[in-house]
């Protein structure tokens, strides 16, 4: 449950300097488009912090559960990576005519969601709860594709050394994987960390016969 934002608003002098007509002269929509992130947030009843340095952000992240941003397109994936590099967190993107002042602007795909000034409490609820279940859903998804990756290449290594124990002992490749096993399991290692040092012993053994025969 969200409780708390980091917001990293570059465009608050910005917005503050085209918001100088009173409240009474402005209309509806106006009035919307003048809001500040922080404001909107706040009266939803949300705790605020802002950061503009990366020192700000490594402060304050710790104590969050979710990030703003209110920046232009073109610097929102900067941005990410800078939060990202401190700590997992759904990211939102705060939307109006500052952050996207036209059609052309395209918006980056890493973020989970996004909330606009002329949005209601209801939708900006919405929008958040949205956001955070694609966040799940997306780190999900990155921790699966990372384990997947990991263990591939576990067997890159497997593959390799049970090739050089074939070539080395005359043995075939179920009793190569026996080997490998059993080796583990004395040296109460994992498999794939035995395997590696068979493959990398092999390849210092092979450069250096290979260097011999050069001389």
């Amino acid at each position: 449950m969200l409780q708390s934002f980091i917001l990293i608003d570059e465009l608050k002098q910005t917005r503050s300097a085209t918001s100088s007509p009173s409240t009474n002269e402005m209309s509806y929509s106006n009035r919307a488009q003048a809001s500040l992130p922080d404001e909107v947030l706040k009266d939803l009843g949300f705790r605020v912090y802002t950061a503009s340095t990366g020192k700000e952000i490594s402060f304050i992240i710790p104590k969050v559960d979710a990030v703003l941003l209110s920046v232009s397109p073109d610097q929102v994936e900067t941005w990410r990576k800078r939060v990202l590099a401190e700590r997992s967190l759904p990211l939102f993107w705060w939307c109006d005519s500052h952050t996207f002042p036209s059609n052309e602007c395209r918006m980056d795909a890493g973020i989970d969601g996004l909330i606009g000034s002329t949005m209601s409490p209801l939708e900006i609820h919405c929008a958040l709860l949205l956001g955070v279940n694609h966040y799940f859903h997306r780190t999900e998804w990155q921790q699966e594709r990372e384990q997947l990756l990991s263990k591939l290449e576990e067997r890159k290594w497997v593959d390799q050394a049970k090739r050089i124990l074939c070539e080395i002992k005359g043995i075939s490749e179920a009793e190569a994987y026996d080997f490998l096993r059993k080796q583990a399991m004395n040296e109460r290692k994992r498999m794939v960390d035995v395997a590696t040092s068979i493959v990398k012993v092999y390849q210092i053994l092979r450069d250096q016969n290979q260097g011999g025969r050069k001389r």
